[in-house]
């Protein structure tokens, strides 16, 4: 089995013994778009800051690539681009002027892997205009792309949507979606948007009061949207109940509903057809992420 690429392990941060972050614990596997939800001054951003190492660990240690932060912060900070709140640009310069400045901080960026990285968020056409002259979206991207120069493994952002139109929104969960499937990618992403974070994100971990409360995948590794139950419409519930067997499940009048994975609800209805049961219909039943979250975090939902 693969090492995730990101562990926290038992991660707290105490600042004048005011607790931020207690003991969070979480593994991120390669190749995903994960969500960090929480409502502002959960301890998000505390978390991102001390991935990146601009704040120190108080107690526990969190491996990049099997890095440690603590121990071996240059290893380990150099798999990881991150934009930390809004990306800072020099905004007399143009866009291309503001990579090259960026690239020359950094060891072995090509002129190619520039025009590539221009090329992946979509501003080659405006990339020799100055900054002052770009939509906030626009900037997310240069950004993004800026982060992107060294080919790092995880890339972090913290509340990248914000202050941004719906179509930058959209843009922007484009490419991060792109970046994950085209250049193996990791996105670890915060944000308390949670209808884009259900667009954007794989999977989602939520934090409230500084603790981790609940991980939840959204999606199949296949990047199927994943569901916990399905329903079945069948034409006799009581012979339908006797082929299930060991399978956990519900009766709702006419529907036999069950919880499982795409190959047991194939195997599910392939039994009820050698059965003799009349299967009228299939329906997974997915649950939307904001009625997920308050679950999680024991909120009422208010219409």
């Amino acid at each position: 089995m693969q090492e995730p690429l990101v562990r926290l392990m038992g991660v707290t941060k105490v600042i004048s013994s005011k607790t931020l972050v207690q003991d969070l614990s979480l593994d991120i596997p390669a190749g995903q778009v994960f969500g960090f939800l929480g409502p502002n001054g959960a301890g998000k951003t505390t978390t991102i800051r001390m991935m990146v190492g601009l704040m120190s660990i108080t107690k526990g240690d969190i491996l990049i690539g099997g890095h440690s932060i603590r121990e071996n912060y240059e290893k380990a900070s150099s798999q990881i681009g991150a934009i930390v709140e809004n990306p800072e640009m020099y905004k007399f310069l143009s866009g291309y002027k503001n990579l090259v400045h960026f690239a020359r901080m950094m060891p072995n960026i090509s002129e190619e892997r520039i025009r590539e990285v221009i090329e992946l968020v979509g501003l080659t056409d405006r990339i020799h205009d100055k900054v002052s002259t770009y939509s906030l979206g626009m900037r997310q991207r240069l950004g993004v792309a800026q982060a992107l120069l060294h080919r790092p493994k995880l890339l972090i952002l913290d509340e990248p949507t914000n202050g941004l139109d719906p179509q930058g929104i959209r843009e922007l969960r484009d490419y991060l979606r792109m970046l994950c499937r085209e250049e193996g990618t990791t996105v670890f992403v915060s944000s308390h948007l949670l209808s884009e974070m259900e667009l954007m994100c794989d999977a989602v971990g939520v934090i409230q009061n500084g603790k981790l409360i609940d991980v939840r995948q959204l999606r199949t590794s296949e990047g199927e949207r994943s569901f916990e139950e399905t329903a079945f419409e069948v034409n006799d519930v009581a012979l339908s109940e006797k082929l299930l067997k060991s399978i956990s499940y519900r009766v709702h009048g006419n529907r036999i509903i069950v919880r499982g994975d795409r190959s047991t609800i194939a195997e599910i209805n392939a039994e009820f057809v050698r059965g003799g049961v009349q299967v009228y219909g299939i329906q997974p039943i997915t649950t939307s992420l904001e009625d997920q979250f308050l679950e999680m975090t024991g909120s009422e939902r208010h219409d």
